[in-house]
């Protein structure tokens, strides 16, 4: 584990050096799109008064919309690089940095209302890191994050083939999900009330006079049996 763990921090640097927006694909036409929709997924559900932690927050990327719900926000990530960068992007009163990893979470128990994140439960041993965030979630505390869906095409071959996982900047460790493994996972580790829905057709390479076109028939193709499947994301949450 702690050679994972270093592997990322080593990874943090390479984004911060070369860009994370560009490499994780927001800063596109179709990227700020999707990240739009992502920002909804997450924090959607966020209040006033909440105590919320975010998982890998990266470059602040969300941090900065997740504070616009008045809900204090912790936002931790492995990366020293990554975290000062998202300090200057996001700098709200309600928002509090912390260098951290997932693994070994230096709050009590029962500390968060909600636990939620963006891209970052596939670079975790995911089992470990659940656990984790369940002992510090409050009775009845939520989480909610959008990760990787492994029965994409692109997505299979991006995270399985390693010279394809360098080129398009990925850390070496990190993965994707099949909905269902994750499913009985969460309810192992205690989780309920699951709801894992397969998401998101738009490519973050659509030119931009395509990207509504392709958005509408994404939305309409996520609704269609057996096709929703191979949507390139997954909308994970779950009650403690």
């Amino acid at each position: 584990m702690q050679e994972r763990i270093a592997k990322e921090i080593q990874h943090g640097r390479f984004l911060a050096e070369h860009g994370a927006g560009d490499i994780w694909n927001w800063e596109s036409p179709a990227g700020r799109v999707r990240w739009a929709r992502r920002v909804k997924m997450l924090g959607g559900h966020l209040q006033p008064g909440m105590n919320v932690l975010e998982l890998g927050c990266g470059t602040g990327y969300f941090t900065r919309e997740l504070a616009r719900s008045g809900a204090d926000i912790i936002a931790i990530d492995v990366s020293r690089e990554l975290l000062e960068i998202a300090r200057v992007n996001c700098s709200a009163p309600n928002v509090r940095y912390e260098l951290q990893n997932a693994y070994e979470l230096r709050y009590p128990d029962a500390e968060f209302d909600s636990v939620v994140g963006s891209s970052v439960l596939h670079h975790l041993e995911i089992e470990a890191a659940l656990r984790e965030i369940y002992r510090v979630l409050k009775p009845d505390g939520t989480i909610y994050f959008t990760e990787p869906n492994m029965l994409n095409p692109q997505i299979a071959i991006q995270k399985n083939v390693p010279w394809v996982k360098r080129k398009l900047g990925d850390s070496p460790d990190e993965t994707a999900f099949f909905r269902w493994p994750l499913r009985r996972l969460l309810e192992q580790t205690g989780y309920r009330d699951i709801r894992i829905d397969p998401f998101d057709f738009l490519h973050p390479k659509t030119p931009l006079p395509l990207v509504d076109r392709v958005n509408r028939l994404g939305r309409f193709l996520e609704n269609m049996p057996m096709i929703s499947e191979f949507a390139g994301s997954l909308y994970i949450r779950a009650v403690k």
